[in-house]
């Protein structure tokens, strides 16, 4: 290297000679790192070469930049050469030189230039002055140089400033192969075998219950091989079930299971999954993608946009809205392929009444009440059995096998139970006999792009997905029934199913994993949750596509970040050690008994979602999670376990109010009716606000119930407390009140105490 040569032709310098040759090693040490002038009006032609480093891309978001830390230099084996060869370093010099250099507004306007905002430089010079004051010995270069700052100038610390920022910020280093790695704007090009071949396209579709996915399927059947791609495991299962009674044999992949139907092992000619778990590289006949609106899912859309640009099939057929339409033609057309569409009419009837249920007195046998909570899920199913009825219960987080339990119950003609209560959770995947729709409300919560929770009417494409599955052709009523349970929410909602879809404009993208590992390979040290941070800030997308939201991929690569992965594959558990059967069962405390109440139900419903995390963790890293088949097992009985739960689950719910561990003194029917009221004319307001241009529009009024209810027993109706933990709490809380009841009394003696002397004349 070069400075050590220059080190040792100083040392063997005689000591006479070495003051007259200063200049010259210092002149030497300039060549080597750039021009280091007595003033920044010479320095421009090393920042000239950053603005074009920096590119005109969008300015990126530098609070995403997290600082790597750099350790001060220990005593080195060779001793301090740089105070051999001039002299040691007066710290208190030293700080007073970095300070100047820090309030030097060139040097900051200089830093800006190569990517160092106010922020980044602040903390760059920090850690930079912190790593010279605390090493034991520096490198030669920058030991001379502060050594001769007073003969030279303190910009010229400026390049080893800047070469401390880019280590402890490594991205402005490499800032434009991140733009082009992270450059989504043509993911046509990404799939080349599903661009070496001409495709076929065509799409399927029409309302809900036209036969549109039937007749997808059936050119599945029909084909030499085929792939399905679903968005539900229900749905997945459901076309594995059918292909291989028809004697088609079929395979079944999802996140968690895998199924191979040939004796050998040898995989089927078809194969059922969900979308995410579909292969772009093999070659098939027929492609089935359902449920093709899903393309503009802010979570999973990226992986309906994967199938329909990379599916190697000559034939793909597409299921969904009419407003995906627009959208998937645009988007063939870059590919160069045609979109041939097929539209179908729903085969039975359906009609939205003209008078809401306004009593649960009023139900019927195939009444389907649909409610958007949890809690308005356990306060119905408990006045439907005080009621002396039996009903069934689906909602989103009971396990697949749960749920179908729940469905069969309710399609069994000869059973008594004649009633569903669900969620929107009936929407897709589940073939129920219904004969009446009902919404027990028209507000749904929603995260919005914040993180935060909000409170809005459901779209026209929830209201038709839910209303649709009323009088469906399989089933026992070949007419369908559509109403609400209150007045002001029916006329709600029947302007809700009058408006047209808004078309879908965009699709979903993901970074492929190829992209995040190139990432990886130049920010080597960032955490993965903070490189998909900056991916995403630095990605570029056409117009046609947005970037999905990565939260829950972020939350699990948190989760994981202890664990020393490549970003592929895991080979180590942090202390090596597999997660064996006997290891899980300790973990969640088996064997597990059916709920008393209605957190038990939560937690098992936890318990199988660990389960499920083990399953999909199986497949991937299999010399860590090896005894999937037990684990598998291990589910199905867990499964047992929830269902008669679900099935006594009035029971549960009568066990937590008499515990107070469920609070289910919710809104009246009028009060409800009148929040759906209340948004509703908000929603107006805001549209004419826009068109007629009105600044002041009112706030909607709160309902004399709202705000009846204590934060305490909200929390534990969500959930998220007991009584035992409220007691806990409450406790703690005296026990801190205590305790700066102490320290007040104290502060206020002190002070009193201070305030004596102040008034008292000096002693002295």
């Amino acid at each position: 290297m070069f400075f050590p040569r220059c080190a040792l032709l100083w040392a063997r310098l005689p000591a006479r000679r070495r003051a007259g040759h200063r200049a010259a090693i210092c002149s030497a040490l300039r060549a080597h790192i750039g021009p280091f002038s007595g003033s920044l009006g010479r320095v421009p032609a090393v920042a000239s070469a950053s603005s074009s480093a920096s590119g005109g891309s969008k300015t990126p978001n530098t609070s995403l930049f997290v600082p790597l830390t750099v350790k001060p230099q220990g005593p080195s084996a060779d001793g301090d050469v740089g105070a051999e060869l001039t002299r040691p370093l007066d710290k208190n010099e030293v700080k007073k030189i970095l300070d100047k250099f820090y309030k030097r507004k060139e040097i900051q306007k200089l830093g800006a230039d190569y990517g160092l905002d106010a922020r980044l430089f602040h903390q760059a010079f920090i850690s930079f002055r912190n790593y010279i004051m605390q090493s034991h010995s520096l490198d030669v270069d920058i030991h001379i140089i502060l050594n001769d700052i007073c003969f030279a100038h303190v910009d010229d610390l400026f390049p080893f400033f800047l070469r401390h920022a880019k280590q402890i910020f490594p991205v402005l280093e490499c800032k434009d192969d991140l733009r082009k790695i992270s450059d989504l704007r043509i993911p046509p090009n990404w799939y080349p075998e599903a661009r070496a071949i001409r495709r076929k396209i065509i799409f399927h579709t029409g309302p809900t219950n036209s036969g549109k996915t039937y007749h997808a399927i059936q050119k599945y059947l029909s084909a030499g091989s085929g792939v399905y791609c679903g968005p539900l495991k229900l749905l997945a299962h459901e076309i594995f079930e059918k292909s291989n009674a028809a004697g088609v044999p079929c395979d079944l992949v999802t996140g968690e299971e895998r199924v191979t139907v040939e004796p050998d092992g040898k995989q089927a000619a078809h194969v059922a999954c969900t979308v995410e778990m579909c292969n772009v590289t093999t070659p098939y006949e027929v492609a089935v993608i359902d449920e093709i609106q899903m393309i503009k899912d802010p979570a999973r859309g990226w992986a309906w946009t994967r199938a329909l640009l990379g599916l190697c099939a000559e034939e793909v057929h597409l299921c969904g809205e009419s407003a995906a339409i627009d959208l998937v033609t645009e988007l063939m057309y870059t590919t160069g392929e045609e979109v041939e569409v097929r539209n179908y009419k729903r085969l039975t009837p359906i009609s939205v009444l003209d008078h809401p249920l306004e009593s649960l007195d009023n139900l019927r046998p195939g009444d389907c009440i649909v409610c958007f909570s949890k809690n308005d899920i356990y306060s119905v199913s408990r006045q439907i059995e005080i009621r002396g009825l039996e009903s069934a219960v689906i909602y989103g987080s009971l396990p697949p096998g749960t749920k179908l339990a729940q469905a069969k119950k309710f399609n069994d003609p000869d059973d008594p139970c004649k009633i569903l209560v669900a969620t929107d959770a009936i929407g897709m995947g589940l073939n129920l006999s219904i004969r009446r729709i009902i919404f027990y409300s028209l507000i749904k919560p929603s995260i919005n792009e914040k993180g935060e929770k909000e409170l809005e009417p459901i779209t026209t494409s929830q209201a038709l997905q839910i209303a649709g599955r009323a009088g469906r052709f399989s089933s026992r009523f070949k007419e369908g029934e559509v109403t609400a349970m209150n007045r002001e929410d029916l006329s709600l909602l029947k302007e809700i199913l009058s408006r047209p879809v808004d078309p879908v404009r965009a699709a979903g993208l993901h970074p492929t994993a190829e992209q995040i590992e190139m990432f990886a390979y130049h920010l080597p040290d960032t955490t993965l949750s903070n490189l998909i941070d900056i991916f995403v800030d630095f990605s570029q997308v056409d117009g046609q596509y947005f970037v999905c939201n990565m939260d829950d991929f972020k939350f699990s690569a948190e989760l994981i970040q202890h664990i020393p992965l490549s970003l592929r594959f895991a080979r180590q558990y942090s202390r090596n050690e597999p997660l064996t059967f006997a290891w899980l069962r300790r973990y969640i405390k088996w064997p597990l008994f059916p709920p008393k109440n209605i957190k038990d139900l939560m937690d098992l419903e936890a318990v199988h979602d660990v389960l499920d995390l083990y399953l999909w963790l199986s497949y991937r890293f299999i010399d860590m999670f090896p005894d999937a088949s037990l684990i598998r097992d291990l589910q199905k009985e867990l499964d047992g376990i929830i269902q008669e739960g679900v099935h006594n689950i009035t029971k549960l719910i009568k066990v937590s109010e008499t515990h107070k561990l469920l609070n289910l003194e919710s809104l009246s029917a009028e009060s409800r009716s009148r929040l759906s009221g209340t948004l509703k004319s908000q929603a107006r307001k805001v549209r004419s606000t826009k068109t007629v241009g009105i600044k002041d529009a009112e706030p909607p009024s709160s309902s004399p119930d709202t705000g009846k209810k204590s934060l305490a027993s909200r929390l534990v109706q969500q959930g998220l407390l007991t009584a035992d933990m409220l007691k806990q709490l409450e406790e703690e809380w005296l026990t801190q009140q205590v305790e700066h009841g102490k320290e007040r009394t104290e502060s206020e003696a002190y002070s009193k105490g201070t305030r004596r002397k102040k008034k008292e004349p000096d002693s002295d």
